[in-house]
């Protein structure tokens, strides 16, 4: 898998696998994950699906497999554990350890039927014994039918299966007892009421027989039809604090599902839900439909956050002045989910590996890489930034990395404001920026917040890396030398550990390697 998607779908039954066909067909980068436990599976076939009628289940899904594969789409095997909040996105983690990232969520898992505790019920799950007559109905059309009633619905579901046979016998079971008119009701539509609690099925030949009653008794039916309780999947969404709440049906509870508005789209940004996890009443054509309206509003709703970013990344380029570096370097870090690669900057990692751990001032964090990195050596850290998008990201990432309680991160613009205290390590890594920034003044700024025994590190680029075409005229970059000049360091106070300038090779915008020169400062302040 990809380590990013633009949506992920989990659950690739009829819902899903049509919801990524949309997102395909809309050039998304989409990824299904499928633990290949359809709803349906037993069912000889699917009914009430306009061209596809009687379609064995696992041959539908194949064919719609197969379709959105051809328009991109990546499908895997695979149960989803759980879904979390990563930054601006999500991170889906599997079973088997596997973790994937994803602009949007589209949960189409589905719901698990609660059947009676009948014996044999089960077995029989979607054969002869059944639920849905708009389903089933046409395939026991004219053959005795037993309704076993677990609820006050059992009188409804017994009028309902009326039309496909007019031999219905409802079995009392575990319902309550119908009231009068019920019984009215049945007796004018000639549906008998049996009393007694049902122990078993009677199977003969591998086809339901009959119902067994507590006294004995067997009644002949051909098909039996329960009204089981239907949960929904929402185990992959308890991360995200998303909770099932009741379905009810005729003022009775039939179910569980998650609440979401027409599109799907729930109460957690980003997040839609499709087909029976959303509504424990969707068919198998109903879910489909779900699930392309949710695939249209996701993709609508990712068009708006890419226009968002453009118009932001349009304005930072000069196009429309820029009233802050806060708006300039927000724009910036919305163009893209991640701008930076994750990673530590790599002058950091060298030069203070080893350092004893104290107390850390980093300036220009970015998205928390160097500043999370130091938390997880031992460091306690101040990280500072101008973006607050940028400070988002990190935040949610230190989480992540399970050490949020060891940075302290501060929205500071430099040039105007500066962390207070005295510090064991401050670091400056590339501290550079299109926008005008007194960068001498903030680096003086930078030397005098380090503690006695304590080292200031400014890592910064020494000239434009060899793929850029067209360098912006007028930009200097300071050699060590010019940095140290600049920082006007009292005689007799500090002493330098290293001042060098290297070549390192980089992939440019294109992929292909490159190189840049960079610098490196380290001092330390005498005791």
């Amino acid at each position: 898998m990809d380590a990013k998607y633009d949506v992920v779908v989990v659950g690739g039954g009829a819902a899903g696998l049509s919801g990524a066909l949309i997102l395909g067909r809309a050039r998304r980068k989409v990824l299904v994950i499928d633990a290949g436990e359809p709803r349906n599976a037993p069912a000889s076939g699917v009914h009430g699906f306009l061209t596809r009628e009687g379609t064995p289940p696992r041959e539908l899904l194949a064919a719609g497999r197969e379709e959105v594969a051809g328009y991109g789409g990546e499908i895997v095997t695979g149960t989803v554990v759980t879904a979390e909040r990563a930054g601006e996105g999500f991170r889906v983690v599997l079973g088997d350890g596997r973790t994937v990232a994803a602009d949007r969520l589209l949960v189409t898992t589905g719901l698990v039927d609660e059947l009676p505790d009948v014996p044999g019920l089960a077995e029989r799950w979607g054969r002869d014994a059944l639920h849905c007559p708009y389903c089933h109905g046409w395939e026991v059309r004219d053959q005795p039918i037993g309704v076993v009633a677990t609820s006050p619905l059992a009188v409804h579901q017994a009028q309902m299966w009326r039309q496909w046979s007019d031999d219905v016998t409802l079995f009392q079971h575990t319902a309550p007892e119908p009231d009068e008119e019920e019984r009215e009701r049945l007796a004018a539509r000639g549906i008998a009421v049996v009393t007694g609690r049902v122990t078993g099925l009677e199977v003969s030949g591998d086809a339901l027989s009959g119902v067994r009653l507590a006294d004995g008794r067997v009644v002949p039916v051909r098909a039996v039809v329960v009204g089981g309780r239907m949960s929904a999947r929402t185990g992959v969404l308890a991360g995200l604090g998303l909770e099932p709440v009741e379905q009810e049906m005729g003022g009775h509870v039939v179910g569980t599902h998650i609440p979401a508005d027409a599109s799907g789209a729930t109460s957690v940004s980003g997040v839609w839900v499709a087909g029976n996890v959303a509504n424990v009443q969707e068919q198998v054509i109903s879910s489909a439909a779900a699930g392309v309206k949710a695939a249209a509003a996701i993709n609508a709703d990712l068009i708006a956050e890419e226009t968002r970013r453009a118009v932001a990344a349009h304005r930072a380029h000069g196009h429309a002045p820029a009233a802050s570096a806060e708006e300039h370097w927000d724009a910036r870090y919305a163009e893209r989910s991640q701008v930076w690669s994750g990673k530590p900057n790599a002058p950091l990692v060298r030069e203070v590996a080893g350092l004893e751990p104290g107390t850390a001032l980093d300036l220009g964090c970015g998205e928390g890489a160097d500043a999370i990195w130091l938390a997880e050596q031992g460091w306690r850290v101040t990280a500072t930034d101008v973006s607050g998008v940028a400070l988002a990201r990190a935040a949610e990432q230190a989480k992540t990395a399970g050490v949020a309680d060891r940075v302290d991160w501060q929205r500071r613009d430099l040039a105007a404001s500066f962390p207070e205290g005295e510090f064991d390590l401050v670091s400056a890594q590339f501290l550079h920026s299109f926008v005008e920034m007194p960068r001498e003044k903030i680096l003086r700024a930078a030397a005098a917040a380090v503690a006695p025994g304590g080292v200031l590190l400014v890592a910064g680029h020494g000239g434009w890396a060899s793929w850029e075409e067209n360098p912006h005229p007028g930009v200097h970059f300071p050699t060590t030398q010019e940095v140290l000049d600049s920082l006007e360091l009292p005689e007799g106070e500090w002493e330098v550990l290293r001042s060098e300038e290297y070549e390192r090779t980089q992939n440019g915008p294109s992929g292909r390697p490159g190189t840049r020169t960079d610098n490196i400062l380290k001092l330390r302040r005498l005791p």
